[in-house]
């Protein structure tokens, strides 16, 4: 990995999206493609330079095979020729200069695709290095950010940013310098071949087709933002759309969901639309300028050959090094467009890099010591926007061991606290403690991982059980994981599909039901094994029966490590050994669940509330029993003729 991160904090800390100009750009890039650490790189470099330098040459070289061969086969040359003169007679004899014109050419293109060849592993390690920084630095930025941020929208300006990069390094290193070094030999053949009238026509059309070029270029570049603008924000809305598949069925909102997206569409295509006619417009404008220069030198040589002066080679040959001149020059302007058009897609690749972390390890942060697993909060206070402040001088401590559950009203705070104690965010007042260790003062890694969390909303990768249960610990063995996957009480379910372990989760997990995702991801907190637990919600998606098994394993997991409980459901954490009920930001009450009963305050009513409701249910399920009940044992014609088999596989039918 060092080789890919060696020149990381040149770039990160220095690039933004106010430099993003082409040789900022092309400084910024340098050290990814004359890397320091990388000697077999740079000679590929330095070949590769050689064998440019020799296919411009055999370049320049094609059209004076194309003036001999015509001289040639016009009769010019063909006096006797001097025996033994075997290169006098090789110039005057046609079929050897077609010869030498058609094997100049495959010399030029053999010696380019070379030259492409060796450096295609440069610019591409290059792209590497850089995607591969711009993927971690995204994985550095705060959760706030990622809560902001449109998932669709980023990975846009990823894959664009990562396009850009190639195109900057390809176009610039491998074909804008090319073009610079046959220019200068072109001008340098007509002027030393003919005179300085054709440069000076070289120079004029030069000039206004670079100004032309330029112009219409500055006019595209507006279009051009547009039309990425529109790419992303309908990019977004799809991947938005597709990832509540569920909730646009439930809410019968394809309709409308179709008609966003099209909106977004038809704003991408009224700018791309622009976009194609501003390039029709440049093109127009290159290939005028261009045949005016060329057909004013071919004019100037036909009155040279009248004079004399010139030969019918000659003009072929001035017409073939024009052509030879309106590649590297139409290039250019290519090149030019499209450099101004990556420099303008990697602006916003520029500012992720530029956005420092919120959540940064200190200088000098040490690993955390993990002795006990004592937790501390030391008069926290929280806000994530200053106007509403969420926790309020918050303080408790979690024994080594014991178990704290934290309860309270939608909004409290709960949450916020576990992701106070990752460090997702910062306390914008007190500290925490882990075994007297501020968790400022420590690698965030060590702190991550330290701690076990099974979520409220569990999300999966979109790959194998496997996978997602190995998570928890990467090195952990295939037993391993089974044995997690037994104590969540999985491991059946898992058996019974037809893959097994292997079986593909879908998108976020949506192939499994919610009981099961939950229990992947107890299944990963077990494998992983920490000295801290935090459990948010973590039986909220299973039913009662499944509540109660799941609840059971995980006070075995938590035994002798210190817990952290947010729970919603109360009759899961009587057993705590503390419960602090939170509102609006603040401890009101805390004890144990047999003293919160006993002073009949916000706990008391909560819990009240939650058993009149079970009871409510209870009741309503005995009802439905009994009107179900006649039908429960029906005559055995009935039991024989109606009944339906069962069809649901074994899968289906567990859940």
């Amino acid at each position: 990995m060092r080789d890919i991160h060696q020149p990381t904090g040149h770039l990160k800390r220095e690039v933004n999206a106010d430099t993003a100009a082409l040789l900022p750009t092309l400084i910024r890039l340098w050290p990814y493609t004359w890397p320091a650490d990388r000697s077999d790189l740079k000679l590929r470099v330095v070949f590769a330079t050689v064998l440019l330098i020799l296919a411009k040459f055999a370049t320049v070289a094609v059209p004076y095979t194309f003036k001999w061969a015509t001289d040639a086969l016009a009769g010019h040359g063909t006096a006797p020729v001097a025996p033994g003169n075997w290169l006098a007679w090789a110039f005057a004899a046609p079929v050897v200069m077609t010869l030498a014109y058609g094997g100049v050419r495959i010399v030029m293109g053999l010696l380019t695709q070379w030259r492409d060849g060796i450096f295609a592993k440069v610019a591409m390690n290059a792209v590497r290095r850089l995607a591969m920084l711009t993927f971690e630095h995204v994985h550095l930025l705060s959760l706030r950010f990622h809560l902001e941020r449109k998932t669709g929208g980023l990975t846009r300006v990823l894959e664009r940013g990562r396009n850009a990069i190639e195109t900057i390094v390809r176009m610039v290193l491998l074909q804008l310098a090319p073009t610079v070094v046959e220019l200068g030999l072109i001008v340098a053949v007509l002027f030393l071949h003919f005179d300085w009238r054709y440069v000076v026509i070289i120079g004029v059309t030069v000039a206004f087709y670079m100004w032309f070029t330029y112009a219409a270029t500055q006019w595209r570049i507006g279009i051009r933002r547009k039309m990425n603008e529109s790419d992303s924000d309908a990019n977004a809305k799809a991947i938005d759309s597709l990832l509540n598949y569920e909730t646009v069925k439930y809410f019968a909102a394809e309709t409308r969901e179709a008609a966003r997206y099209d909106r977004s569409m038809a704003r991408y295509e009224d700018a791309s639309v622009k976009a194609y006619v501003s390039l029709a417009v440049l093109n127009a404008g290159q290939a005028v300028i261009f045949t005016i220069g060329l057909a004013g030198a071919m004019v100037l040589c036909a009155y040279g050959i009248e004079r004399g002066a010139n030969t019918v080679g000659d003009f072929v040959m001035i017409n073939a090094m024009m052509i030879q001149l309106y590649q590297p020059l139409n290039f250019m302007g290519m090149v030019y467009r499209e450099i101004k058009q990556a420099v303008i897609d990697i602006e916003n690749m520029f500012a992720l890099l530029s956005r420092p972390p919120e959540i940064e390890d200190r200088p000098g942060a040490q690993p955390l010591q993990v002795r006990a697993g004592t937790i501390r909060f030391e008069n926290v206070s929280f806000a994530y926007e200053s106007a509403r402040p969420i926790l309020k001088g918050l303080s408790f401590d979690v024994a080594a061991g014991h178990t704290v559950a934290i309860v309270g009203r939608s909004g409290a705070g709960k949450s916020t606290i576990s992701r106070l104690l990752f460090r997702f965010y910062e306390p914008t007042g007190g500290r925490i403690l882990i075994d007297g260790q501020d968790i400022r003062d420590v690698t965030q890694a060590s702190l991550r991982a330290a701690i076990g969390m099974v979520p409220q909303d569990t999300v999966l990768f979109n790959d194998t059980i496997r996978y997602n249960i190995r998570y928890g610990r990467w090195d952990a063995s295939d037993a391993e994981v089974e044995e997690a996957a037994r104590q969540a009480q999985i491991d059946g379910f898992i058996r019974r599909a037809p893959r097994g372990y292997e079986t593909e989760v879908g998108e976020r997990g949506l192939k499994l039901s919610g009981g099961e995702k939950q229990r992947v991801a107890i299944a990963r907190t077990i494998l992983k094994a920490p000295p801290i637990l935090l459990l948010d919600e973590a039986t909220s998606a299973l039913d009662s029966h499944t509540e109660k098994d799941i609840q059971d394993e995980l006070d075995r997991v938590a035994e002798n490590r210190t817990t952290l409980v947010i729970a919603h459901r109360l009759s899961t954490i009587v057993d705590a050994d503390e419960i602090l009920v939170l509102d609006h930001g603040a401890i009101v009450e805390r004890g144990t669940h047999r003293e919160l009963l006993g002073h009949g305050g916000l706990y008391a009513s909560m819990w009240n509330r939650q058993r009149e409701a079970q009871k409510a249910r209870e009741i309503l399920a005995g009802v439905d029993d009994e009107t179900e009940a006649p039908n429960r044992n029906p005559p055995p014609a009935m039991r024989e003729q109606d009944a339906e088999p069962e069809l649901l596989p074994a899968a289906d039918a567990a859940e």
